[in-house]
């Protein structure tokens, strides 16, 4: 699915901000480079266009720079739009199986419904087994991508992340995880 204009303005802009939170030169010049193509992607009049668009419908605010440029920055609005964007495209890296299991367990009230279901649906979409009603496991470690979920349905208090040496039925997950 191709990104709106103002999906990668966006996304550019918290490359922004993950440039200054990276510690390493290579993970530098990584964010740059990703960052780099999509800017040589965008048509420049349609770019102008889609700031000028998200500027009014408060997603990014300009600041004048004390030399007299302008800088334009994420809002508060603009943040919770980037993290909506990345939350559907979210995937989790499958490197070499280091023979544990990831268990995310969860107790939610009826009366959050809606979060229940939809950490139940995002789980399955990404490749988590139900192991029952409210417990899914994956052989990866996702430890942050689960972080991220809870905080973005505002849950935490009803959810558990575990690592497990051992289950019992292994057999049943390495096969539904193609894993020897």
């Amino acid at each position: 699915m191709e990104q709106s204009i103002k999906e990668k303005i966006m996304l550019l802009l918290s490359a922004g901000v993950a440039l200054g939170f990276v510690y390493s030169p290579h993970q530098y010049r990584r964010v740059l480079h990703v960052t780099g193509k999509e800017w040589r992607r965008i048509n420049k009049e349609e770019l102008r266009k889609e700031i000028k668009s998200c500027y009014r419908s408060k997603l990014i605010k300009e600041k004048e720079n004390a030399d007299g440029t302008m800088t334009y920055v994420l809002t508060e609005k603009g943040k919770m739009r980037v993290l909506t964007y990345d939350f559907y495209k979210m995937k989790i890296e499958q490197k070499v199986w280091d023979g544990k299991w990831r268990a995310v367990i969860f107790d939610i009230p009826e009366k959050f419904r809606w979060g229940r279901d939809a950490l139940r649906k995002k789980l399955k979409e990404l490749g988590f087994c139900e192991f029952q009603k409210s417990v899914f496991v994956f052989p990866y470690d996702c430890k942050d991508e689960i972080d991220f979920i809870i905080e973005f349905f505002n849950i935490r208090k009803y959810v558990r992340y575990g690592v497990f040496d051992y289950v019992d039925n292994a057999v049943h997950l390495k096969e539904f995880f193609n894993l020897k």
